[in-house]
């Protein structure tokens, strides 16, 4: 049995990194690389375990998703200005059903 006092536990407890959103970061560029990821969770109503995959785009280490509302709109944007370097996201609303992104090109 691991025993360790809980002070000290407690001191050194990394939270469990979950996946950003691509709104949390100021800036991002058109060229950064778009990867899959899977992962899986319980639902908390049926008890099933289910898999999720998603877009992400990875910096400094840390994964953040990119909605596809996302893409759908850059790509609107890239095709009246292919030379689109960099954007942002701005992100309103707080839950599933009410969130919504808006993509902001930047020069």
């Amino acid at each position: 049995m691991n025993m360790a006092k809980l002070g000290e536990f407690a001191q050194e407890y990394e939270t469990p990194t979950a996946t950003k959103n691509i709104a949390d970061l100021k800036e991002v560029s058109t060229d950064v690389e778009l990867k899959d990821d899977t992962f899986e969770f319980t639902d908390k109503v049926s008890g099933e375990i289910k898999k999720v995959t998603q877009k992400v785009i990875n910096l400094n280490g840390e994964n953040y998703r990119v909605p596809i509302s996302v893409v759908q709109q850059l790509k609107v944007l890239l095709e009246d200005n292919p030379a689109l370097k960099t954007f942002k996201v701005k992100k309103s609303g707080s839950t599933k059903d009410d969130t919504r992104y808006q993509v902001i090109p930047l020069n």
